[in-house]
């Protein structure tokens, strides 16, 4: 899943790629993946692009007084063209789920694509970006929150930290696999319950998530779109990387698997070498 850091990254692509550019033609390949109508897609006909930004997880492209918000979901992709086809998409053939044209049809523009079979990518056209409900709920940006403010956050939540971090309306930005970067850089277990952890705790989570999270931004800002994924995978100390040495202390990578989804930690580096049980329960393992 794209997160903070990758969303940055394709914002800052089309900030140097489709800025001052007039809309020529919108292609919807998939009806399910606009949320709203009014305005409609014809209002984006000769807008230009005046600005690119990212709320949390949803990538904001400004279009003259509308924006264009997107939730790329788990699955979801942009992908920049010098040249596209000047033929409609055909509904449900491929990945392509949404086509904006640049300048002139068939010339650059981007396109929103959606592999798998899971459709959960989104498109919103509207006025403001608080009218989409994702937007409006979000929590404080994880890249831009205070000490303070953070610890605040935390106080008295007895949630687990890695269930808390990827909460989009009490922190936006991080996804499953920064929230694993983020604990083993704080050497914190991803069972800890948030409202528990002290001040010298507290302090190592905040760095870490600025750190972790500014330095895949660095890594990813300027990276062609194409290379994104690669460059973010290139870059992770335990996420996905189950039964690997842990680059800072050697013990091999271990992982918890639940519901769809899976988070990786090292027991040496974060639950003082004692292994999670890998089930839905979350117990320390005995």
């Amino acid at each position: 899943m794209p997160e903070l850091p990758e969303v940055e990254a394709l914002a800052e692509h089309l900030r140097t790629h489709a800025l001052a550019r007039p809309v020529a033609r919108v292609d919807l390949a998939s009806m399910t993946v606009l949320k709203t109508f009014d305005p409609p897609l014809s209002a984006l006909t000769g807008r230009l692009v005046t600005g690119a930004s990212r709320h949390g997880k949803f990538l904001d492209v400004h279009l003259d007084g509308l924006h264009l918000v997107v939730h790329l979901s788990r699955a979801g992709w942009l992908r920049w063209h010098d040249q596209a086809s000047t033929t409609p998409p055909k509904p449900g053939k491929g990945p392509l789920e949404f086509r904006v044209h640049l300048e002139t049809v068939g010339g650059p523009g981007f396109d929103l694509t959606e592999a798998g079979t899971q459709k959960r990518l989104a498109v919103y056209l509207v006025d403001d970006p608080q009218q989409v409900p994702g937007v409006a709920k979000l929590g404080p940006d994880a890249l831009s929150i205070g000490r303070a403010e953070f610890g605040e956050l935390l106080a008295g939540r007895t949630e687990r930290l890695k269930t808390l971090i990827v909460d989009q309306q009490v922190l936006a930005g991080i996804g499953n696999a920064y929230s694993d970067e983020i604990l083993h850089v704080a050497k914190l277990s991803p069972f800890a319950a948030a409202g528990k952890l002290d001040a010298e705790a507290v302090d190592r989570l905040h760095a870490a998530m600025i750190g972790v999270l500014s330095e895949a931004v660095e890594r990813a800002v300027g990276q062609d779109a194409a290379r994104l994924k690669g460059e973010k995978r290139s870059g992770m100390r335990v996420h996905a990387r189950t039964g690997l040495p842990c680059p800072v202390c050697g013990d091999t990578v271990r992982e918890v698997s639940y519901a769809e989804r899976s988070f990786q930690y090292c027991p040496t580096c974060q639950t003082q070498g004692r292994a999670l049980a890998d089930r839905r329960l979350s117990r320390l393992v005995k």
